[in-house]
Parts: C-alpha cells; structure tokens; sequence
C-alpha cells in the first residue's frame, strides 16, 4: 500500500456492477466481503477494492474522514 492510495479510495468511483458511480470508500461491507470469498478484479481497481476491504474489516474507515475533508490544491 501507498499512501496515495487512501486518497484514491475517498477519490475514485466504482466503474461497474451494482454500486457503479458510487466512491469506494463508500461501498458496503458485504460487497466488499464478497469480493473477498469470490476473487478481487485484477489490477489497480482490484488493489483498492482489496485495501478498503481491509479498512473495513478491521473497523478503521474513520482513517479515511480527514482525507475526504482535504480540498484537492488548484494550481493557477
């Protein structure tokens, strides 16, 4: 894990199925769970899903609420 990876979980959106559109830090646990028993996506979307699966097993989804606070910089 990389550290800019949390600010992709509070950042990026589902591309598919049922929650598609919606933030991964917002997706519910059992849809991550079942991630889990049948098998993550292959490459950086299945990593993610796979961290913020683990966030959430583990209870510390509230790691992820100063994140979502930060306002991206605007560079003029």
């Amino acid at each position: 894990m990389q550290a800019e990876d949390l600010l992709l979980l509070v950042s990026r959106e589902m591309p598919f199925g049922k929650y598609k559109g919606r933030l991964l830090a917002d997706l519910p646990g059992p849809y991550l769970n079942w991630f889990a028993r049948e098998g993550f996506p292959a490459g950086e979307i299945g990593r993610l899903l796979q961290l913020m699966q683990e966030i959430d097993h583990n209870g510390l989804s509230e790691l992820l609420t100063p994140l979502r606070l930060k306002k991206p910089s605007i560079d003029r």
